[in-house]
C-alpha cells in the first residue's frame, strides 16, 4: 500500500451527505476527525457529498454547516461540493478505461441477487457482464475489475484488516446506469485532490475502504491512513440515520452533547466540563485526545438522540 500520505502535512476531512440534518452519529464522526486533525496541528476540511440529487434535501447543506459552526467545529479553507467536480470524475473514468480496468454492466439488482453469493457488504457481483457484450444503446453502469486484488490496512482503531476484493465484494460500480458517478470514485478523486492524509469516519463505511484503495492503486494515487470509529446505534440496534428516526442536533445546547460524544469515543471527559463553555471543552478535548482508546464496537446512544417509530410529530 502506498504511504506517500505520511510524508505530507496532516489534513483530515468531514464529508457529510446533504440528505438531512446532522445527528449524534454524524457528530461522533465529525468530532473524531476534527480532534485527530487539531491534536496534530493539522488542517480539517469539510466536503459536502452531494453526488445524488434525488437524495439531497434543499437547504440541508447550509444547515449542516450552521450546525458545525454552532458546535465549534470550524473548518479550514472553502467548503468543497462534489456536484461541482463532474469533469474531474469523467477524466478519471477515461483514465481507467484506457487501462482496460472498466466494463459496462446492464445487470439489474434482481438479476445480481439471483446469481450471486452474499459478501461482506451485500451481494458479490458474479462478473456476468465481464463475459458478455452490452449493446451501446442499453442503459448500463460501469464496473471496475477487481481480479485477485488483496487489500491490507492497519486501521488506527479497528486494527489489521484484510480483504480479498473479488471474492468478498466483487467488481463494483464507479458510474451508475443513470449516469451519476458512484460514491467510491468521487471520494478517491476528491481525497487525492484535497491532499487528505488520514480518513477518520464511521465504521459503517469500513467496507468502502478496500474499494477505494483499489481505485487509488489503479490510478497511482496516495493511500491515506484510515481510522474507523464505532457506529452509534439506537435502542433497537439500528445505526442512527434519517431512516431510523435519528434526532437532529440541538444547536442551542452544544456543550452537553459534545461531552456525550467525547464519552462515546472513550475519552472520559471530566464531569465539570459538562457545564463549561465551548472553548474550554474543546481546549481539553484537543489536548487530551487519544485515538488509541476509542472503542471498536458499535454502541447505543442516549434516548434523546432518536425517536421511537410510534412517536408523532406535533
Amino acid at each position: 500500500m502506498t504511504d506517500r500520505a505520511s510524508a505530507l502535512p496532516y489534513r483530515g476531512r468531514f464529508a457529510p451527505s446533504p440528505s438531512g440534518a446532522l445527528h449524534f452519529g454524524s457528530l461522533v464522526a465529525a468530532v473524531a476527525s476534527f480532534l485527530q486533525a487539531r491534536s496534530r496541528g493539522g488542517e480539517w476540511v469539510v466536503r459536502i457529498e452531494d453526488l445524488d440529487p434525488p437524495r439531497a434535501l434543499p437547504g440541508a447543506a447550509d444547515e449542516i454547516l450552521r450546525t458545525l459552526e454552532a458546535f465549534g467545529l470550524f473548518w479550514d479553507g472553502p467548503v468543497i461540493y462534489q456536484s461541482r467536480h463532474q469533469a474531474q470524475y469523467r477524466d478519471v473514468l477515461d483514465q481507467l478505461a484506457h487501462q482496460d480496468a472498466l466494463y459496462p454492466c446492464s445487470c439489474t439488482r434482481a438479476e445480481i441477487a439471483d446469481s450471486s453469493v452474499r459478501g461482506i457488504d451485500g451481494p458479490v457481483y458474479p462478473g456476468t457482464c465481464r463475459k458478455t457484450s452490452v449493446a451501446s444503446r442499453t442503459a448500463h453502469a460501469l464496473r471496475v475489475r477487481t481480479d485477485n486484488a488483496e487489500i491490507v490496512i492497519i486501521d488506527l482503531i479497528q486494527g489489521e484488516l484484510r480483504w480479498q476484493l473479488q471474492q468478498q465484494i466483487g467488481d463494483f460500480v464507479v458510474r451508475r446506469s443513470d449516469g451519476l458517478y458512484a460514491y467510491q470514485l468521487a471520494v478517491v478523486v476528491d481525497d487525492a485532490a484535497q491532499k487528505i492524509t488520514e480518513v477518520v469516519r464511521g465504521a459503517d463505511l469500513l467496507h468502502s475502504t478496500p474499494r477505494q484503495i483499489h481505485l487509488q492503486q489503479l490510478l497511482g494515487l496516495p493511500t491515506p491512513r484510515y481510522a474507523h470509529v464505532p457506529v452509534a446505534i439506537n435502542g433497537f440496534g439500528e445505526k442512527l440515520s434519517k431512516q431510523t428516526l435519528a434526532s437532529a442536533l440541538d444547536t442551542n445546547t452544544p456543550v452537553p452533547v459534545l461531552h456525550q460524544a467525547l464519552a462515546f469515543l472513550g475519552q472520559q471527559p471530566p464531569l465539570e466540563l459538562h457545564s463549561s463553555g465551548l472553548d474550554a471543552l474543546w481546549q481539553w478535548a484537543i489536548s487530551h485526545w487519544q485515538a488509541r482508546i476509542v472503542p471498536r464496537a458499535a454502541a447505543p446512544v442516549p434516548a434523546w438522540a432518536y425517536r421511537h417509530p410510534g412517536d408523532v410529530d406535533n
